[in-house]
């Protein structure tokens, strides 16, 4: 049987899911960069997880435990797992980035799941996107410009970070098929938090009153954020979807220099536009290649 397609109303309600979720995303990261001048990393995603998982409570209360069920556990595990490892990479650049630096590469993640889906599924990547991705990764070399001080350990975790979202991206467009965002949300503190808390015994102490306002605000932007995000990609194809991520930018500018003093530089700027534009490009062409695709599978044979 053949999918419709989004409709146009469709593609506007994602948008506006898309964009409330760069709202909570813009100012989650914020927090993060606040709390890293007084907790590790690992006590941070540890906190925004157990919280996160507090505030999914009501939603368990609301829907029953029968929300819960699966029959492709073992991806949502996967995808849990890559989703740690993506967390505590970002968390750790947030704190040693500003803001805009590492929120610009941090847009790589379309980049890579492009990547991803050439090595992985075997997808045949042709000349225009193979220059596409290049050019974008070009982009990254101009943020980062090798030989400068920004050409650190610090970016190349924010990268990394992105690499891992990809591969998260992938999994939750594949598994909003089947599941809801908030079973998608609620999986993914739900495993995530045991497995940041033995990392996170460590290097523990306990929080100020202050950090706890933040960490408590931190795991509800984050949840809220997240359920947002995973809402919109359910609603709408990532094609109509991926420019309205790059709000996220001027977000994180405004409340870096407003909050931190950080003044973005015309080689951040720069840099991820050309990002920007390569991603949306790839983007284009892959949707292309899925109609071309779907037409020709759906074509009438000769016979018929």
């Amino acid at each position: 049987m053949k999918v419709a397609a989004p409709s146009g109303n469709d593609t506007v309600r994602g948008a506006l899911w898309l964009i409330g979720s760069c709202v909570f995303f813009a100012s989650m990261n914020a927090m993060i960069r606040h709390l890293s001048a007084e907790l590790d990393s690992f006590e941070i995603v540890f906190f925004r997880n157990f919280i996160g998982l507090l505030v999914m409570t009501p939603w368990l209360m609301r829907f029953g435990f029968g929300a819960l069920r699966t029959n492709r556990l073992s991806a949502l595990v996967g995808r849990s797992i890559i989703g740690f490892i993506s967390m505590l990479l970002w968390f750790w650049s947030l704190g040693h980035l500003q803001l805009d630096h590492a929120v610009s590469l941090s847009f790589t993640a379309p980049l890579f799941a492009t990547v991803a889906a050439a090595v992985i599924l075997k997808e045949r990547l042709r000349l225009r996107r193979m220059v596409a991705l290049a050019i974008g990764f070009g982009g990254v070399l101009v943020i980062l410009r090798p030989g400068a001080v920004l050409f650190e350990v610090a970016s190349l975790a924010a990268i990394a970070s992105s690499a891992f979202m990809a591969l998260s991206i992938v999994l939750v467009k594949s598994l909003t098929d089947t599941e809801s965002p908030g079973t998608l949300v609620f999986y993914q503190v739900l495993l995530i938090t045991p497995v940041s808390f033995v990392p996170a015994v460590f290097v523990w102490q306990w929080p100020s009153a202050e950090a706890w306002v933040w960490l408590i605000l931190l795991g509800t932007f984050a949840s809220v954020g997240h359920y947002l995000f995973t809402r919109a990609f359910a609603m709408a194809e990532a094609t109509a979807l991926m420019p309205f991520d790059y709000v996220r930018l001027p977000m994180v500018a405004f409340i870096g220099y407003m909050a931190f003093g950080e003044r973005p530089d015309l080689w951040t700027w720069l840099g991820a536009a050309i990002i920007l534009a390569s991603s949306v490009y790839v983007a284009h062409r892959e949707a292309m290649a899925r109609r071309a695709a779907a037409n020709a599978v759906t074509a009438p044979q000769a016979g018929d």
